[in-house]
């Protein structure tokens, strides 16, 4: 079998263009990052029915204190809060489309001030979240939180 040398270098060119340019986010990884500033939002302004809107009905969400809440007790759980976020930042998040689902990743930065004593209290923690394409909208799935 004859190889020509200009029909090997092919791949060779192809993957050397492809390393140059950009990585193009498309319209799934948009969404999902409007959701996720979306449920940021959410957070900061303790509102538990956005939080519930941006949730699949199975949504099981993990603190990094180890307790779990499902969208009815975290859209509760957030409404009836004691403390307001006086900052809150979701820094380096990186979202990795798997077919109908998407592995998104941040560092959660904020503070929270407690209603009953103004204290307030930092929190660094390290997110994981599961989010699933169900019909045209991405939920949310699954979260974890892990101290740092």
């Amino acid at each position: 079998m004859n190889f020509n040398r200009r029909i090997l270098m092919v791949p060779a060119l192809a993957a050397a263009l492809l390393s140059v340019v950009p990585a193009y986010a498309g319209p799934d990884e948009d969404a999902i990052a409007k959701n996720l500033e979306a449920f940021r939002v959410a957070q900061v302004a303790n509102n538990g029915e956005a939080l519930a809107s941006l949730s699949a009905p199975e949504l099981s969400y993990s603190h990094s204190s180890g307790s779990i809440d499902t969208r009815e007790s975290l859209a509760t759980g957030t409404k009836n809060a004691n403390y307001k976020w006086a900052s809150l930042e979701y820094k380096n998040p990186t979202i990795r489309i798997v077919g109908p689902t998407a592995i998104v990743r941040f560092n959660f930065v904020g503070e929270q001030e407690f209603t009953a004593d103004g204290k307030k209290v930092p929190q660094n923690l390290h997110i994981l979240m599961n989010w699933q394409k169900q019909g045209a909208d991405w939920k949310l799935l699954s979260r974890a939180a892990t101290k740092l």
